[in-house]
């Protein structure tokens, strides 16, 4: 039964990394220089509350979108903030063992939306409680997380 839970984590663990990975790399390619430094409008009465929670730029609540909508329920939400830190808040479903994982595949489709600059994701309870904190150096080109 404990083989069977494992088995079952392990390969929902890897499904989710191949499918963030996949439609990270077939969305991803649209992304211009020019979407990632247009100014965002002043808050007005045609801008809507949610668009603003997922990014601050276009290409930035574009890719918050895209990581809710193909989660698949793993997470409920998502922030994108000057196009370099993701916020994302995983749902119950997701098992500690699982956070990491997780975390290391939205570095790697956020990498290749953003690229060429340091990164971090930060990943939130479903509680709202930080739990985990993925940098990703372009220097290094490693991941250290806290």
């Amino acid at each position: 039964m404990i083989l069977l839970q494992q088995s079952r984590k392990f390969l929902t663990t890897v499904i989710l990394i191949l499918l963030l990975t996949i439609t990270t790399a077939c969305a991803g390619g649209n992304v211009t220089q020019a979407d990632r430094t247009t100014n965002v409008p002043a808050i007005g009465r045609d801008v809507a509350f949610a668009e603003l929670e997922r990014g601050n730029t276009p290409a930035g609540q574009s890719f918050g979108n895209w990581v809710v909508q193909t989660s698949r329920g793993l997470v409920q939400d998502a922030y994108v903030r000057d196009n370099n830190k993701l916020g994302i808040v995983i749902s119950p479903q997701v098992s500690p063992n699982e956070v990491r994982p997780l975390a290391r595949s939205l570095v790697e489709g956020f990498r290749k939306n953003f690229p060429n600059q340091n990164l971090r994701v930060l990943v939130y309870a479903p509680d709202k409680k930080l739990i985990l904190t993925a940098q990703y150096d372009t220097q290094t080109s490693q991941v250290k997380y806290s």
